[in-house]
């Protein structure tokens, strides 16, 4: 029997009794797990009873994997019996001196569990939609770019280097007159203005000549990612050997047909590709921002206690999820956090707030699919089955076996429940 005190809309306390005819079920269950293995003069190896085992070693011993079974059997029954959606491993409270063989015991178990939501505005919520339109101006700046991607390095024949070339040359850096390790490259190519170097190096690269050396003094950051060089004074000793321009091919129906894109050999061509695709851009990125928008404003309107042990729980399974990334490239979570430019406490506190922001928006999307009565029909699972077994380029029986029903349908929901909300905002 479960006893079952709601001390918050986040959380419950389960008071359990085991009945002593259970607990003599876990001796049996803890002895069994051993028994192959007990050794007590006198008798051949795995041939002891119970009963003898308690004589020699005592009952006590079982005690602990006892306990497991009891608590494991009653505790997911109390769970099922009390249809508790539970969102973090339970606190138990058991006094183990009050243990004794033959005899029942009760012990508590704490836990989160899915808070219940109370939902605010979030039907006809005004949104200013922003314009699909594409200028002209925004189609030739796509264009400049394409050009600028189809630029080729020339060598700058005369002249210094300014902001935007690139330069080409040797350097060594020293550290109190140290060479320190990794300061060393021959022929680099660098752009300058880039920001790819220590601050201030670029700059004061500016004006020199092909050919010119010069030592140039800079400091390296406070939060510089190799500890041993964090605002450290540093020289770098510099021979330039060339500056490269870029020369950016000029828009002609030529520099068009050498970019061989199907269908497309002239500048008008080009301009009408580029602004249809603009377009499917625009469309696309301002339906996301109606979604956010959205489901944004009806999570802040809605009211829920959230637990931190599920806060926790997300928390925990996006880092699984980013260490996993990470060893897609070949690199651990640290080197992984020094790209991103955050510690491992930046990063964590990050994740904390975008596990909170993540389960308010599910929690509010689940609210608001009940509350309006929106649910998956079978055709439409079968169609998501379908996109799915697509994507995974996977036969639908094969994909059947490995993706529940449940999760499919919840998706199916979860997505209408995005667009009802979308399509129910009030445009200005």
């Amino acid at each position: 029997m479960a006893k079952v005190e709601t001390l918050s809309n986040s959380r419950v306390k389960l008071t359990i009794d085991v009945s002593a005819d259970l607990f003599e079920k876990g001796l049996d269950y803890a002895f069994d797990k051993i028994k192959d293995d007990v050794e007590i003069k006198g008798f051949r190896k795995g041939k002891v009873t119970r009963k003898v085992y308690e004589q020699h070693k005592g009952v006590e011993n079982l005690y602990e994997e006892a306990l497991n079974y009891c608590l494991q059997e009653t505790y997911t029954e109390a769970i099922m019996a009390n249809d508790l959606q539970v969102v973090s491993q339970p606190k138990i409270d058991l006094d183990v001196q009050n243990v004794k063989k033959g005899e029942s015991f009760t012990y508590t178990a704490t836990v989160a569990v899915k808070p219940d939501v109370k939902l605010g505005e979030y039907k006809n919520l005004e949104f200013e939609k922003p314009s699909n339109d594409v200028t002209e101006e925004e189609v030739i700046a796509e264009i400049t770019k394409l050009r600028e991607q189809n630029a080729e390095l020339i060598v700058k024949e005369d002249g210094e280097v300014e902001q935007g070339d690139t330069a080409v040359f040797d350097f060594e850096g020293f550290i109190d007159g140290e060479a320190f390790e990794g300061g060393k490259a021959e022929n680099h190519e660098l752009e300058i203005g880039s920001g790819q170097f220590i601050p201030g190096f670029e700059d004061k690269m500016i004006g020199m000549k092909a050919g010119e050396e010069k030592d140039i003094e800079v400091k390296f950051p406070e939060d510089y990612q190799a500890e041993n060089l964090k605002g450290k004074d540093a020289v770098f000793k510099v021979k330039l050997h060339e500056i490269k321009i870029k020369e950016v091919p000029e828009l002609t129906d030529d520099f068009v047909k050498d970019l061989d894109k199907e269908g497309i050999e002239t500048v008008e061509a080009l301009k009408k590709d580029t602004r249809e695709n603009l377009e499917k851009q625009k469309t696309e990125a301002n339906k996301n921002k109606a979604i956010d928008f959205a489901v944004d404003s009806a999570s802040k309107n809605a009211e829920m206690d959230i637990a931190d042990e599920m806060i926790v729980e997300e928390k925990n399974r996006m880092m699984d999820n980013t260490k996993r990334q990470a060893q897609q490239y070949g690199l651990d979570i640290d080197t992984y956090l020094q790209l991103t430019g955050m510690d491992k406490e930046q990063f964590e506190s990050k994740l904390m707030q975008d596990a909170e922001k993540s389960i308010r928006y599910n929690l509010t999307i689940e609210a608001i699919s009940k509350e309006e009565g929106i649910d998956a029909e079978e055709e439409e699972i079968e169609s998501k089955y379908k996109e799915l077994a697509e994507q995974h380029n996977m036969e639908m029986e094969q994909l059947r076996t490995q993706v529940n029903p449940d999760a499919v349908k919840q998706e199916v929901v979860f997505k209408k429940t995005i667009d009802f909300l979308v399509d129910s905002l009030q445009t200005k």
